[in-house]
Order: C-alpha cells, then structure tokens, then sequence
C-alpha cells in the first residue's frame, strides 16, 4: 500500500472566501477507481503558537470562534503570509495577538487536521523570551489575553472554553517537552 494512487484528473467544484474544494478522481495500485473530495487550506498554512511568559506561564487567548458561536480558549494563531517562514508568521501574529514578540522561536511539530479530506498544515511554534511588543492585527475586537500556569494543568484542561484539538495537542507537547528539559537542560 505504499504507492500513492495515480491522480487522473482534478478540479475546482467550490470556492468561498476562505474555502476551496477539489474532486479527484484517482485509481489506485490495485486498480480500483474512485472520486474523491477535499478542502484545500492555504497554500502556505499556518501557526498555532505557544507564548512563554516564563517557564511556568503560556499566554491564552479568549476570542469568539464562528463556529461554535461562542468563545474560546485557546493558542494564539493565523495564517502565513506571503514570504514568511512559520517563525516569521509566529512572531507577526503574537505581536497582534497578545502584545509581544519572541527573542527565541522553535518549530515544535507540524499538525494536519484530518487529512483524509483536508489538505492543510498548521505549524506549532514554541515562542520562549517574550518581550512587549504590540501591532495591529486584523482582528474584529481585541482579544483577551489569560494567563496560565501550566502547573495547573488539570484545571486548564478542565476549562469548558478549552475545546480546539490543535491547542489541547499543543499544550500537552509544550508540557512533556519543558518537562523533559528540566530534567535535561540540552533537550531544548
């Protein structure tokens, strides 16, 4: 099963703002046939970011999530822009975010959310020696920034507001990740 199928035509069925599907037809290796239909994220795609205040502290963010028509709790995050690197797009979108930039950025892992029909990355970036400064972002109303220390993590976790996979995941990574630094300093 480790040859991809072949890809014998696709298109564009629906576009939106944000949103673009495409229908492939494909024939796999054993020559079974079928039409199959994904969303297509940006090309680019885009960050979940980590803010350390200091080595205890993460800096949350509360905005309303369109979706679930409420608000949430969660990691500050965006899309990249043209010409940035995940680390650019990190620290361009905690300075419209939560106020500050990072003197130390490190890839920690590159999310898909649900691949088998979405094609899209998320970067999730540790952002460590925060430092105050502030931009203009695109967002509709200022975002509430929540800190919390991450040795309180049964409460966290038990937050109703906490509910994106991608934040969760991230912060469980960032917990064992810092863990395992203090218990071995050239981990990080």
């Amino acid at each position: 099963m480790s040859k991809l199928p072949t890809i014998h035509s696709r298109q564009l069925i629906a576009e939106t703002r944000l949103f673009r599907v495409e229908q492939l037809q494909l024939e796999f290796s054993n020559g079974q046939q079928r039409q199959y239909e994904r969303l297509l994220g940006g090309e680019r795609g885009s960050v979940l970011i980590v803010p350390m205040l200091d080595d205890d502290t993460v800096l949350l963010i509360r905005e309303y999530s369109v979706g679930s028509n409420d608000y949430q709790l969660g990691l500050p995050k965006g899309r990249m822009e043209a010409g940035e690197d995940p680390l650019q797009a990190a620290n361009r979108e905690i300075r419209e975010e939560i106020g500050y930039a990072a003197r130390d950025l490190r890839l920690i892992k590159t999310f898909t959310i649900a691949p088998a029909y979405i094609r899209h990355q998320t970067h999730v970036i540790l952002a460590r020696n925060l430092y105050p400064d502030k931009q203009s972002g695109d967002e509709p109303e200022p975002i509430e920034v929540v800190p919390w220390e991450l040795s309180k993590w049964d409460e966290l976790i038990a937050q109703a507001d906490l509910s994106e996979a991608r934040s969760i995941a991230a912060l469980y990574l960032t917990r064992d990740l810092l863990g395992s630094v203090d218990a071995n300093p050239s981990r990080l």
